[in-house]
């Protein structure tokens, strides 16, 4: 299939290997570098691979986002999204608020809510599990996926808690998933220049995996498209797919490329301004041949790429669309233009037209509805 006198002897090797097992990081890295010939045929494999691992189905969920706060102590030099206390836009959502927007949600037909906020000073642990609580009283079926790796540390030394008992605790009281952001790029270098006084890698991985060990399945992330080297990417890559090794505690994986609009780093000239839609093709790809039966599910963020692109890059390894979602402000402030809710009915129109199966999936693709 990949045979060509376009095509390196090594790159179809590579390419043969890939549709049926583990690439190594070194591999990963050759591919993710490939051009024209060579870049269509890493496409191909990729999506190869993913209709023999998961088939035709693209899933999503119905789910809804809310940010209770926008008050954050954090200088993440890539976050539009961040306010001073007092600062004008800065807000602080009441747990009664957040009650009330999760009931908004489930009545319309929502299955989960992604609850996160900014680092505020009045926030610990004991006021996640003050909202959690809350919401799961008055809606005990709705699965709640809340708090990233970074709010989980954070809540734990506030409240003078380890890790382990931060999330148990949590757990406890009704939390069923966690969002594994805050990874960002798990290289400390990087970290040290887009992201100063956020957890380190080692930091991540000890919370994401005590999260594993405590029974809290996470999705896991990379954003991209900044400051970092292919090289930074596929290291990533292999970190993820180490702890998943270890664990097995992933769901899904998201590479969120970087908005660079409104991103002080970018304004400041440190940063590039975002990826090309080929890198972002080719991470993709690369992301569904490292990780092969490890992690079968890849979601495309619409909110990030826009419907259209979103819609390509399912041609490249993906099988999942992520969320009709409701409220989302992060990737907006930073300049995105996309985020508000989508009806599923758009969502099986884009699926449907690429020739695939819509199906409506749980957060932990436990319960998946082909339609």
């Amino acid at each position: 299939m990949y045979k060509s006198p376009d095509i390196a002897p090594i790159i179809e090797e590579i390419l043969d290997k890939a549709v049926k097992d583990f690439i190594s990081s070194e591999e990963a890295l050759e591919l993710i570098k490939t051009t024209g010939s060579e870049y269509q045929s890493l496409i191909q494999a990729a999506d190869l691979r993913r209709q023999e691992l998961v088939g035709d189905e693209v899933t999503y969920i119905q789910n809804w986002n809310i940010n209770f706060t926008d008050i954050c102590t954090g200088t993440c030099g890539f976050c539009a999204f961040r306010k001073d206390p007092g600062q004008d836009g800065s807000y602080f959502l009441s747990v009664d608020e957040i009650v009330r927007r999760a009931k908004t949600a489930w009545n319309d037909g929502a299955i989960e809510v992604c609850v996160q906020g900014g680092l505020h000073p009045d926030v610990d642990a004991y006021f996640y599990e003050k909202i959690l609580l809350a919401v799961k009283e008055e809606i005990p079926d709705i699965h709640i996926h809340a708090f990233s790796p970074m709010e989980i540390y954070y809540g734990a030394a506030k409240s003078k808690l380890t890790l382990k008992e931060t999330l148990k605790m949590l757990k406890d009281a009704g939390l069923g998933s966690m969002p594994g952001t805050a990874a960002e790029i798990l290289n400390d270098e990087v970290r040290k220049v887009i992201c100063p006084g956020k957890l380190t890698t080692a930091d991540w991985i000890e919370v994401i995996q005590t999260a594993h060990q405590t029974g809290i399945s996470t999705t896991c992330t990379m954003m991209y498209g900044h400051v970092e080297s292919v090289e930074h990417r596929v290291e990533h890559l292999e970190i993820l797919r180490n702890i998943q090794k270890k664990t097995g505690g992933f769901t899904e994986f998201v590479p969120l490329t970087f908005m660079h609009q409104n991103a002080p780093i970018y304004q400041q000239g440190v940063a590039s301004p975002g990826t090309t839609g080929t890198e972002d093709l080719k991470l993709y790809a690369v992301s569904r041949l490292m990780f092969g039966d490890l992690l079968k599910n890849i979601q495309v963020s619409w909110v990030k790429l826009g419907f259209k692109f979103a819609q390509v890059c399912l041609t490249a390894g993906c099988n999942d669309m992520g969320g009709t979602l409701g409220e989302e402000n992060i990737s907006r402030s930073a300049g995105a233009q996309h985020g508000v809710y989508t009806p599923p009915k758009h969502l099986q129109r884009i699926i449907r037209d690429l020739g695939r199966v819509p199906a409506e999936r749980d957060t932990l693709y436990k319960n998946i509805n082909p339609l």
